[in-house]
């Protein structure tokens, strides 16, 4: 599972993306680097326009299905797992009509060990912000303004994060990005082969301090290798 990510700073996503200059629009906030992203927050995300441009824009971590009639949003819904996505009925609609990328510079995992949990920081080796593979649904509230929710994809570990946990976030690689947002792809097979192309791609990993276990905190401090 993924519960806790490192987000870019919207400038960065823009410029790996070309959001806001020749192709793709901003259409959300602008954040700086945030540390410590948990569910429910909103994060960015990015998507394919009505005319395929790209675009940058506002979603709750908790994806709510457009079905959803209950005024409480359903719980533990931040992560979709890829072996289930395509026909459970929480992500398969989605799935084949509403996929979107979550920009990310790294995420957080934890090791148990005797009976306590150790976080760890994973990341790409690159400096560059990475995407996780997302699904995204709008969703009405009872007598509210629509709402823009999303999920982040997690399989089976890699091989050299295996050890921490046994779940990750898929990220995908730049390649398979225009297809995975394609909005005229629909068929449930074909999506799944995108994501097979999620790679480990030189992951490395180190134990942090417990202090990212409260979302409440934010800072640099939250990455910085537990000495």
């Amino acid at each position: 599972m993924c519960g806790r990510y490192v987000s870019p700073e919207t400038a960065a996503i823009e410029r790996e993306w070309h959001i806001g200059r020749h192709i793709g629009r901003h259409t959300g906030t602008v954040f700086g680097t945030r540390y410590n992203v948990a569910p429910t927050m909103t994060v960015s995300i990015i998507r394919s326009a009505a005319d395929s441009a790209l675009e940058l824009a506002d979603a709750r971590w908790g994806l709510i299905p457009a079905w959803w009639k209950q005024s409480k949003p359903p719980g533990h819904c931040f992560n979709a797992a890829s072996e289930q996505a395509a026909l459970k009925p929480m992500w398969r609609d989605p799935y084949r009509s509403a996929r979107c990328l979550v920009p990310a510079l790294g995420w957080y995992e934890w090791q148990v060990r005797e009976g306590r949990k150790q976080p760890y920081y994973l990341f790409r080796a690159a400096e560059r912000p990475i995407a996780f593979a997302g699904l995204m649904s709008l969703w009405t509230p009872p007598g509210k303004e629509p709402l823009l929710t999303c999920a982040i994809i997690t399989g089976p570990a890699a091989p050299s994060a295996a050890a921490i946990h046994d779940r990750m976030p898929l990220v995908l690689p730049r390649p398979a990005h225009a297809a995975w947002l394609d909005r005229k792809l629909t068929d449930a097979a074909a999506v799944g082969r995108i994501l097979e192309t999620a790679a480990e791609s030189e992951l490395r990993s180190y134990p942090v301090r417990a202090l990212v276990n409260s979302s409440k905190l934010d800072a640099a401090e939250l990455i910085e290798p537990l000495s």
